[in-house]
């Protein structure tokens, strides 16, 4: 229990310093540099993974509802199924479990070895803050990347359901697309939002957490890069009930 409010402790004081650090990560040169790179590596380069993830789940929702959707003769809302499912729940979950598996891995990994290299603590005997040089970006380029991810991944997916929608279940993608595009409200964009930039935030702060946490050499690497995958599934699992909680009472 002790290890566990410690844990806690340690994310919360890595996140508000974090946050407090954004502005000055946006305002200075050097550090806007390093943001960029780091909005690269999490918005570019997994945009491939994503794309099939988005794509796949897309045509498996349409599959699966659109065979009970046709044992009613109700293929017509099709569209409204696959898009309000993805827009609410599925589309920030499939960005959040890719960014977690992919990004804050890579940030753990990183940090960690850098921390058990010495690299941390000499940053802190130049007086440069290593939440603000390593942290910061990090996590803020999660926070600005995984909402747009998100929305990349809704549309994504529904084109993707519009194809097996129009290839094996006889429905017209036109029809599709104007069914999906009817049921989806504003609520429910916000949401769906809303989720994604948590994932992000607290996935950067997970994975910045245990990575500067990082003890024991190359093993306690390891051991940080796997905790920091675990817990990030386990945060987007249970703030996702929540935020759905908040949103549709």
């Amino acid at each position: 229990m002790i290890k566990l409010l410690r844990a806690f402790g340690w994310a919360g004081i890595v996140m508000a310093r974090s946050v407090a650090w954004f502005p000055t990560v946006v305002l200075g040169r050097r550090s806007r540099a390093d943001l960029f790179r780091q909005l690269y590596a999490t918005g570019i380069r997994t945009l491939p993974v994503i794309t099939v993830v988005s794509l796949f789940t897309g045509m498996i929702l349409s599959l699966q509802v659109g065979l009970e959707l046709a044992r009613y003769s109700q293929e017509m809302y099709l569209g409204a199924a696959v898009m309000l499912t993805l827009i609410r729940e599925m589309a920030p979950f499939s960005c959040g479990i890719c960014l977690a598996a992919m990004v804050g891995s890579a940030i753990a990994a990183e940090l960690g070895t850098m921390k058990v290299h010495d690299e941390v603590d000499a940053l802190t005997i130049m007086g440069i803050p290593p939440l603000r040089f390593l942290a910061s970006p990090r996590i803020l380029a999660l926070v600005m990347m995984a909402p747009l991810l998100s929305f990349y991944c809704c549309i994504i997916g529904t084109v993707g359901g519009g194809i097996v929608g129009t290839t094996q279940l006889n429905v017209d993608f036109s029809q599709y697309m104007v069914s999906a595009m009817s049921m989806a409200k504003t609520r429910d964009l916000f949401c769906g939002l809303l989720k994604a930039l948590a994932f992000g935030l607290l996935i950067g702060t997970i994975a910045v957490a245990e990575g500067l946490g990082t003890r024991h050499g190359a093993t306690g690497v390891g051991k940080a890069t796997q905790r920091a995958v675990i817990v990030s599934f386990l945060a987007i699992l249970i703030s996702g009930y929540m935020i759905t909680r908040v949103c549709y009472r």
